[in-house]
């Protein structure tokens, strides 16, 4: 069952006792309240963990949280802008890297973990937290675990760790080194007291793992930007690759069967999910992907009573670089004409449909294209542009690798998948890649994961060491193309391939497997250009990003994202990243 307990609202009542009060009797006898005579039950403080945990589902999840600032800004998932629907905005800004201190993607990934952070430093300073080794481990994690997030994207942020402040305190931001050193010690403590059992929703020593692995994978692109010199600090592979190690040796994580097994609405059941953040429809409603994603007629499809926006669509280009027998294909994009369903006249949703074909039992089995004012429903790989025109309403393949509940659910308890142990095999092969050891090892753990999306062909799941070593085959360039006034299409096409990125070819399985999984822009700012001039992020062209248009000099601006103003304004002790000044 999903743990619905860490949701609980009932802490802000329970944290407001612990503030002394005093009743005077007109006597010599005073009684007071304090942390030192109050004692609770395990049940209140389970209760009180509630909001450490809830406010990671905000910041994963509140409208332009963290899924879109890690997806909108790369070269795999876009929203554009939809003639007669709406949508663009601040997302063709996040796409062309043009964002700015006042887009609101940049509030939820700061207000939300502070929130978060908050609550851990008042759970960590009351007593009777501090008399449970385990939980003052549960909560060190997870203030490390939103100090981690908000490193990645804005690196120069204030480090508080406590809740004793005095009124009107503004904090000021500290060192990023300080503040990564904070993190993996805060982490590797931790570790000492943590529980060696699956939680899913629950912080545990395998979740620290991870998190630590992630620090270390990342940490030469967050110090070293654009210099070559120190990039390649093997200490940091060496790292990540111990915490992936331990990961990999608990054989209670296996690799699940089915590709979508691990985004199903409920994960909690799946050996794969080493950490993630339960939703539910009634209680922690909060993934919005399907309204998002889906034409709103495409709700047909999967039985579900509302209208989704038409909003967000893959980048063309990477449709192009699946393979055609690549299950992951079909499993995470919905492309060309969209069904409806019945079974001996009764309707069933597209989930229902592909068992009974697997199953073979196809007798009464319909499937109708879907009607639409205008005309069958037809997702085209094809886009316009993001902005100019935009893209029409059928234009751009859906996203749909998280279940899609039928009724009124949607997407919207279907929980989050925050680590996985196919994360874990992937690290493992880049590390040693970049160590340059054990490389077959890297390519063996890279063919695995992909085995279970090449049941027809299986030779094609193999992905070698060149493989791995060589260039992308994602062709990159600008591939927009405008309508004028006469509806005559006006191509504004450049090619720069992809041969010319180091570890290209991981690089692209990375986008097969993890696509809309938070990973796209920290892969990208991490791997780099051949000759060491420029990452990926910033110095490939896709779409209707221009790379030209980015001074290779201001790339390592562009690798962090800016503070919200509002945050600034409220704040005169924070100063804005470099390059968003204006």
């Amino acid at each position: 069952m999903k743990m619905k307990n860490i949701i609980s609202i009932l802490t802000i009542f329970v944290l407001l006792m612990i503030l002394p009060s005093c009743t005077d009797l007109d006597e010599t006898l005073y009684s007071s309240l304090s942390e030192s005579n109050i004692s609770y039950t395990d049940e209140e403080i389970e209760s009180m963990s509630g909001p450490v945990y809830t406010n990671l589902r905000y910041t994963y999840w509140a409208w332009e949280g963290m899924f879109d600032q890690c997806e909108e800004s790369g070269d795999l998932l876009m929203t554009p802008l939809r003639p007669g629907v709406g949508w663009g905005a601040q997302y063709i800004l996040m796409h062309k890297h043009t964002y700015n201190a006042s887009i609101g993607h940049f509030y939820q990934t700061w207000y939300y973990p502070y929130v978060g952070i908050g609550y851990s430093n008042k759970l960590l300073d009351m007593e009777a937290i501090q008399a449970d080794k385990e939980k003052v481990a549960e909560f060190r994690a997870m203030r490390a675990l939103y100090y981690y997030i908000l490193l990645d994207i804005f690196r120069n942020v204030p480090l508080i760790t406590t809740s004793d402040i005095p009124a009107g305190f503004l904090p000021v931001q500290e060192d990023t080194a300080v503040v990564f050193d904070f993190i993996v010690s805060e982490l590797d403590e931790a570790k000492l007291d943590l529980p060696k059992t699956s939680g899913y929703g629950r912080m545990n020593y395998y979740a620290v793992c991870m998190t630590l692995a992630k620090a270390y994978l990342n940490h030469n692109a967050w110090f070293y930007g654009n210099a070559e010199e120190g990039y390649t600090d093997n200490i940091w592979y060496e790292k990540a690759l111990a915490e992936v190690n331990e990961v990999l040796a608990n054989t209670g994580y296996q690799l699940a069967e089915n590709y979508k097994d691990p985004f199903m609405a409920d994960g909690s059941g799946c050996k794969e999910i080493i950490f993630a953040i339960p939703l539910d429809i009634d209680y922690a409603s909060a993934n919005y992907l399907s309204n998002k994603c889906l034409h709103s007629a495409s709700a047909a499809t999967f039985l579900y009573n509302s209208a989704p926006w038409d909003g967000s669509c893959a980048v063309p280009q990477f449709i192009d670089t699946y393979d055609p027998d690549d299950k992951r294909k079909t499993d995470t994009w919905l492309i060309g004409p969209q069904y409806s369903y019945k079974k001996n006249d009764v309707d069933i949703t597209i989930y229902q449909y592909n068992d009974y074909l697997e199953a073979g039992d196809t007798d009464g089995l319909e499937a109708t294209q879907i009607s639409t004012t205008d005309g069958p429903l037809n997702y085209t790989v094809f886009v316009h542009s993001i902005d100019n025109p935009g893209a029409y309403k059928m234009e751009g393949a859906r996203f749909w690798k998280q279940e899609i509940v039928s009724g009124r659910d949607g997407t919207y308890g279907t929980d989050v998948c925050f680590y996985r142990l196919a994360d874990a095999m992937f690290i493992k092969a880049e590390c040693l890649l970049r160590l340059g050891r054990d490389k077959q090892i890297a390519a063996d753990l890279v063919s695995q994961v992909r085995a279970r999306s090449f049941p027809d062909n299986p030779d094609k799941a193999i992905r070698t060491v060149d493989d791995l070593e060589g260039g992308s085959c994602y062709d990159y360039g600008l591939r927009e193309t405008q309508v004028d006034a006469e509806k005559n299409d006006v191509q504004n096409f450049t090619y720069e391939g992809g041969a010319d990125i180091e570890l290209g070819g991981l690089l692209d399985d990375l986008a097969w497997e993890f696509v809309g999984e938070h990973h796209r822009r920290q892969d990208l700012i991490r791997f780099r250009l051949k000759d060491g001039s420029r990452n990926v992020f910033n110095g490939k062209s896709r779409f209707c990003y221009d790379a030209s248009s980015v001074n290779p000099a201001d790339d390592v601006k562009k690798n962090v994202y800016p503070i919200y103003q509002t945050f600034l304004d409220a704040n005169i002790n924070l100063v804005q990243n470099p390059g968003y000044d204006e």
